[in-house]
C-alpha cells in the first residue's frame, strides 16, 4: 500500500494551502491508500481529521498522525508517536535534536530526519556541518534515528541521493514524502508499507523491524525555492532568525577535560519536560501525565 509520509495541511500549516480532506481525495485520485499527516510543530490538521471526518467519510483511507518538529540545532524532523500520546511540547519548537530523540523514544514513539541534505538551519546535515565536532554528532545522532526520509520531492536528485547513500551507511529504512504545501505537489512520492498498516503503533513497530523500506517519485520544479532562484537565500537566512527565537534549552555545555560537547548521557526526563513546559505553557502536565491531548 502507498503512503505519502511527508504532508502539510492548511488546517496544521501556515504554509500549507489544501485542507486535509481535499489532501486526502487527492492521494486516493493517484492511487494511495494512506498518508502520515506531518504539520509544523502542530497536530491541528490531524485533530480536523480526527474529529470531522474520521469515521465518516474516507473509512477506506489510512491517516497516520506525526509532526514535522523545528530543532535548533539540526532542521526539521519527522516524529511519529503511539496513538493517543500527543505530547504538548512536540508543538513547541526548539527543542535541541538530542533531547527532542529522547523524548520521543521516552514515550514509545520513532523520530528521523526530514530532507536532511536540504537547506541550512531547515536540514540536518547542512545545519550540523556549522558546528564544531559536528562529525562526532552526526555519527551520535544517527546512530540513534529510526529512519531517514531518503526521497523528498521538492528536493533535487543529488539531494535524495545523499540521502539514500546516509541511510544506506547507518542501516536505516527509508521514507518518501512529498513534503507538499499545494494541491498540484501531492502524492508525488511514496512509500510502500504493508497493507496491515492501520495505525501510528503498527507503523513504529514495523520500522523498527526492518533496515530497508521501498520508497520514491518525481521531483515536484515548482517550490518556491524554484520560483525565488538566488532570492531563496534571503528566505533562509530569516528561517535562523525564526527558529532561534524558539529555542527554549540552553545548549549542552563542552566537556571541560576534552574540550568536546557530550554527545548523549543520561537526563531525567521527567525534570526536562517539567522545567520546558512550565516555561513555555503555564498549564502543561508533566511526567507520567505528560500525554496531553
Amino acid at each position: 500500500m502507498k503512503f505519502d509520509m511527508h504532508c502539510h495541511t492548511k488546517e496544521g500549516s501556515m504554509d500549507g494551502k489544501v485542507m486535509i480532506e481535499e489532501y486526502i481525495k487527492k492521494l486516493k485520485e493517484k492511487g494511495f491508500g494512506g498518508m502520515l499527516v506531518s504539520d509544523h510543530n502542530s497536530y491541528d490538521g490531524y485533530r480536523e481529521w480526527r474529529d470531522s471526518i474520521k469515521g465518516k467519510n474516507h473509512t477506506d483511507f489510512v491517516v497516520l498522525k506525526g509532526v514535522e518538529y523545528d530543532t535548533i540545532d539540526c532542521g526539521h524532523m519527522l516524529v511519529i508517536m503511539p496513538e493517543g500520546v500527543k505530547l504538548k511540547l512536540l508543538e513547541l519548537r526548539g527543542l535541541p535534536a538530542q533531547i527532542l530523540i529522547m523524548v520521543v523514544h521516552k514515550y514509545g514513539g520513532i523520530v528521523g530526519p526530514a530532507h536532511p541534505y536540504g537547506e541550512k538551519y531547515l536540514s540536518l546535515i547542512k545545519t550540523q556541518a556549522r558546528k564544531k565536532f559536528h562529525e562526532e554528532r552526526l555519527k551520535s545522532l544517527m546512530e540513534q534515528f529510526d529512519f531517514v526520509e531518503v526521497f523528498n520531492a521538492c528536493e533535487s536528485e543529488e539531494v535524495n541521493e545523499k540521502a539514500r547513500k546516509l541511510a544506506r551507511k547507518y542501516h536505516k529504512p527509508g521514507f518518501g514524502g512529498s513534503d507538499a504545501h499545494r494541491l498540484e505537489c501531492i502524492g508525488m512520492a511514496y512509500t510502500k508499507l504493508p497493507d496491515n498498516i492501520r495505525c501510528e503503533s503498527d507503523l513504529i513497530k514495523y520500522v523498527k523491524s526492518v533496515s530497508y523500506i521501498t520508497c520514491g517519485g518525481t521531483r515536484y520544479d515548482k517550490t518556491t525555492k524554484d520560483k525565488l532562484g538566488p532570492f531563496n537565500k534571503l528566505l533562509v537566512e530569516s528561517f535562523f532568525v525564526y527558529n532561534k527565537s524558539g529555542e527554549r534549552l540552553t545548549p549542552e555545555k563542552t566537556n571541560e577535560r576534552t574540550g568536546k560537547p557530550p554527545l548523549s548521557g543520561k537526563i531525567n526526563i521527567k525534570i526536562l519536560l517539567k522545567k520546558y513546559c512550565l516555561y513555555r505553557c503555564k498549564n502543561a502536565i508533566v511526567g507520567n501525565s505528560a500525554v496531553l491531548t
